[in-house]
């Protein structure tokens, strides 16, 4: 290898090593969190495909929507609103900071906390709490269409064994 191969090669590298460390330093312009949140393509009004649930038609809801929305602060605001089969209506709310923080969810029928995590801007993890006890676990996944939304929801199962579900949604706005 000729000297000029091995500098360029050297160059190269600390450029890259320089564009990855400046990527991930706090504060810079590259990975600032209210970038990763305002470049979410999770942000907006979701519907759930209720006609690819597990379950009879009969008991599947009629309708549910999730609106996550960016409340400040590196928080998001989740707005969940489910029709049931016989048609009472649930609407629960909560707001959380995506470092994984615990904040109170009201009227919600799973849990009365939930936390956050962002690990990429087309990624949500959230953990559920219902008194002091993890109830569930659900990573939203957007596709690249940006027009889908897939949910995995982790939850235990009779005789303690993880079940594991994935329900299907569309953009509504």
């Amino acid at each position: 290898m000729t000297s000029l191969s091995k500098a360029v090669l050297l160059s190269s590298v600390a450029a890259l090593t320089f564009s990855f460390t400046a990527a991930a330093a706090p504060g810079s312009s590259l990975d600032t969190r209210a970038t990763l949140t305002a470049a979410s393509p999770l942000l907006g009004t979701w519907s759930l495909d209720t006609s690819r649930m597990p379950l009879p038609p009969d008991q599947r809801p009629k309708s549910v929507r999730f609106t996550f929305g960016a409340a400040g602060d590196n928080k998001w605001t989740t707005h969940v609103d489910i029709v049931y089969a016989p048609g009472n209506e649930v609407h629960s709310v909560g707001t959380a900071a995506l470092d994984g923080t615990l904040a109170p969810v009201k009227d919600s029928p799973e849990a009365n906390g939930a936390a956050l995590k962002l690990p990429s801007p087309n990624v949500l993890v959230m953990a559920l709490q219902e008194d002091g006890v993890l109830v569930s676990t659900r990573i939203y996944s957007v596709l690249p269409d940006g027009r889908e939304l897939v949910e995995t929801a982790v939850y235990p199962g009779k005789n303690g064994l993880p079940v594991m579900r994935t329900n299907y949604f569309t953009r509504v706005r």
